[in-house]
């Protein structure tokens, strides 16, 4: 995923216009749904020429730190990222904080995690140092809130990625081997991967959380940028 590719240039020229002031936000939201939707499309794209032998695409490994406040929360939303992608996600964690994840999956495929979790975690970032809770829930602590916070925008996120990824395998132009089956057997192949390596380790029980922070997250992670070279062209006009 090279700043040359010409479908991410495609891609950032549509989140450029999404974040002109001059458009409505009805506008904006179109540009980046059509952006999450060339992301989901370059995938299909890269599992199509793996399929057809034009080029190498391996199952691999990527560990990716956590850190605190919030590691748990930060870990899910990596999840939410992973999964719509085909990979799958390993936790490995020391009492209640996560330390880092491992994510399985094919490399093409890791590669749009990576950049889409450090793009949306740093969105996310940013809005949770401004979200309080509106005090309906007298009591309710900060923390609390910004845990369902995270939750919601998870959510939406993860939403948002697998109603792409759904779209781009049924609008993919026909070859030798239909891009549902390709996407399929990858699927498979991941999963098969990742239980043989893991497949003896139970999953967690499910958290139960108690704050009222979901709605607000959820309606934030619709609106979320998901252009995975977003990054990238913030840190250079930071430099």
């Amino acid at each position: 995923m090279t700043e040359s590719d010409p479908q991410l240039e495609r891609i950032r020229k549509l989140l450029a216009k999404a974040e002109d002031p001059a458009v409505t936000e009805a506008e904006a939201e179109a540009y980046n749904k059509k952006a999450a939707e060339l992301v989901a499309r370059y995938g299909i794209d890269q599992a199509m020429l793996a399929a057809s032998g034009a080029s190498s695409d391996d199952i691999g490994t990527l560990k990716i730190p956590m850190n605190d406040p919030y590691s748990r929360d930060k870990a899910s939303l990596l999840t939410s990222v992973a999964y719509p992608l085909r990979c799958r996600t390993l936790l490995h964690r020391y009492g209640q904080k996560v330390d880092s994840v491992t994510v399985f999956g094919y490399r093409s495929d890791l590669g749009r995690v990576e950049l889409l979790f450090t793009s949306l975690l740093l969105q996310a970032s940013t809005q949770l140092t401004r979200v309080r809770p509106d005090g309906f829930f007298p009591g309710e602590s900060l923390a609390a809130y910004r845990r369902t916070w995270l939750h919601g925008f998870a959510r939406a996120v993860h939403e948002r990625l697998s109603q792409a990824e759904q779209e781009a395998v049924r609008t993919a132009a026909p070859g030798a081997k239909s891009a549902e089956l390709v996407v399929r057997d990858r699927a498979q192949m991941v999963q098969h991967a990742f239980d043989a390596e893991y497949g003896d380790l139970r999953s967690a029980a499910p958290r139960r959380l108690s704050g009222s922070g979901y709605l607000d997250g959820h309606d934030a992670g619709t609106r979320a940028n998901l252009d995975p070279s977003a990054l990238t062209r913030r840190l250079k006009a930071l430099r």
